[in-house]
């Protein structure tokens, strides 16, 4: 068997050479950290949800008209995926205080915020992913006005849509994560959205217990993460209720 080529290794997935030009297999670890990495465990089964809820969520998004380097899931733990030049930006949409946010400002968490806000850090692990605003991202050229204005326009769409698809199964998004590339198709360039989105990069909350359902079940030490995955895969459909058998989209959960 061929061995293939290792492009980038990350906290939770591996890049792999993909098996055409401009194709890129993305595999899900099982690896979890928090903390700024300072927390790290291994958590069998986890890369195999996120690889199946991300499949599911970008397949959604791609539906709907926004572009991603998603192209199709391979197996239960890999996706073959476009090759795009990834913008160094992590941007961060919250619609409800929560983490860092509450910290920060004071604010409790849990308190609506008057309209959703989005944010970006600099992806720099030495320098922890600070906080940057569209001053920093544009003097120094991580991003043009043209791509901003892009990536903001695809954000807001892309909040809208998964808040009514998470609500709709029962799910509160308190807030995301999100990252974006450049795809080159001969000299026309675009700004796609990129990396993944599942329970790692997302605050989700039950919307009428508010429980947790995503990776603050790890870093709060509050126990039962692969359950809470588990869970968020079921409503979306992805799981039927005895485990098995194939997706048929969200339920509503009364």
């Amino acid at each position: 068997m061929k061995r293939r080529r290792m492009i980038y290794e990350g906290k939770g997935k591996i890049l792999y050479e993909g098996p055409e030009p401009g194709t890129l297999v993305q595999y899900f670890k099982d690896d979890t950290s928090a903390l700024d990495n300072a927390k790290k465990a291994v958590i069998e089964g986890k890369g195999v949800l996120n690889n199946r809820i991300s499949e599911y969520l970008m397949t959604q998004l791609n539906l709907i008209g926004v572009p991603t380097h998603f192209m199709r899931r391979l197996n239960m733990r890999e996706q073959l995926v476009k090759e795009v030049e990834i913008v160094p930006l992590e941007v961060k949409v919250r619609n409800v205080a929560a983490g860092s946010l509450s910290k920060r400002l004071g604010i409790e968490e849990g308190t609506p915020l008057p309209r959703s806000i989005i944010e970006y850090y600099y992806k720099n692990d030495a320098l922890h992913d600070p906080w940057v605003s569209e001053e920093h991202i544009t003097a120094f050229g991580w991003a043009s006005p043209q791509d901003l204005d892009d990536i903001v326009n695809l954000t807001i769409r892309i909040n809208d849509f998964l808040s009514g698809l998470f609500l709709g199964a029962g799910i509160k998004l308190v807030d995301f994560k999100v990252e974006f590339g450049r795809l080159w198709e001969n000299d026309y360039m675009r700004i796609v959205l990129a990396d993944e989105i599942s329970p790692d990069c997302c605050r989700l909350w039950d919307v009428t217990t508010s429980e947790k359902l995503d990776k603050d079940r790890f870093r709060r030490d509050l126990g039962g993460l692969m359950e809470a995955y588990s869970e968020v895969a079921r409503r979306l459909g992805i799981l039927p209720e005895s485990g098995q058998g194939e997706a048929k989209g969200p339920m509503l959960v009364k």
